[in-house]
């Protein structure tokens, strides 16, 4: 679950020159599961836009903090799936995290400081209730960030590598492994006790993993004496790659979701075109 103020993905966005960020505003939801997969993305204007210091609403979704958790109620038109649904259809559901405690610090991305990340909750409960999906819905371990910036991701990076997960003692780990345009590495790790200490650490070296469909490859750290396991395809499109992998870190294993951005790829006039197929706008 994703929510845009000025979407970075956006082609509309980009196309209108990057003014105005209120007016390319969507809620992104994917759902994945073993009966098959749920997207969404509608781009809207800035009169479906209404947002406060504890609530953001976009067209019918709403996420909101109340003090002690999370609450994300997404009403949205999914979009076709191959051998799932042959038409759009809208579904509507409940997502609440409860975090195990809030972080308070921001990262720089770049150099400059021009983009910035903050893990605002590395940890939590998450549960989903949507009368879509087997069962009804779905509970577990989640967790909670946002990035910030001022400039367009491909003019100042070629693309990052994020990772996020648990070790078997209940520490969360997240890693970040960037490539400037410049060309510079700028990677590094965090791991969160579960009181909310952290530490920041120097991860090992990173691992490529097979490539996708569309060629988007990527790479996590895992330690030179072992390799890193593609359990799950999520996403595969021609920019972004959103996977399950097992990786081995100072000797030990955790699975952890990892997300590959092309921002090369992203730029390509051709990608750009593709897009509307997946991000429709509705002003």
């Amino acid at each position: 679950m994703i929510a845009f103020v000025g979407s970075v993905f956006s082609p509309y966005y980009h196309w209108a020159g990057r003014k105005d960020p209120e007016n390319h505003v969507a809620f992104n939801v994917a759902l994945y599961g073993p009966s098959g997969h749920a997207w969404a993305m509608t781009e809207r204007s800035v009169r479906h836009l209404h947002r406060n210091r504890s609530s953001l609403a976009i067209g019918a979704s709403v996420m909101r903090f109340d003090g002690a958790e999370f609450v994300i109620s997404f009403d949205e038109m999914f979009l076709p799936w191959p051998r799932q649904r042959l038409l759009p259809e809208r579904m509507h559901g409940e997502i609440r995290l409860t975090p195990d405690f809030l972080a308070n610090h921001s990262y720089r991305l770049d150099e400059a400081g021009l983009h910035a990340w903050q893990p605002v909750a590395p940890g939590g409960r998450v549960s989903l209730s949507c009368e879509a999906l087997p069962g009804g819905g779905w509970e577990g371990d989640g967790y909670h960030d946002m990035n910030f910036g001022t400039r367009a991701l491909e003019l100042d990076f070629h693309g990052w590598d994020w990772a996020r997960g648990k070790t078997q003692d209940g520490r969360t780990v997240v890693l970040y492994d960037a490539i400037l345009a410049t060309g510079k590495n700028h990677r590094f790790g965090l791991v969160y006790s579960a009181s909310g200490e952290h530490v920041a650490f120097r991860p090992p070296q990173s691992q490529a993993l097979t490539r996708g469909f569309w060629g988007v490859g990527g790479g996590i750290a895992c330690d030179e004496a072992a390799k890193p396991v593609l359990r799950n395809k999520l996403e595969d499109t021609p920019f972004y790659r959103r996977s399950l992998v097992d990786t081995t870190m100072f000797g030990y294993r955790l699975t952890m979701m990892h997300e590959t951005l092309d921002c090369r790829r992203l730029a390509s006039p051709l990608v750009r075109l593709m897009l509307p197929f997946r991000m429709p706008r509705r002003s």
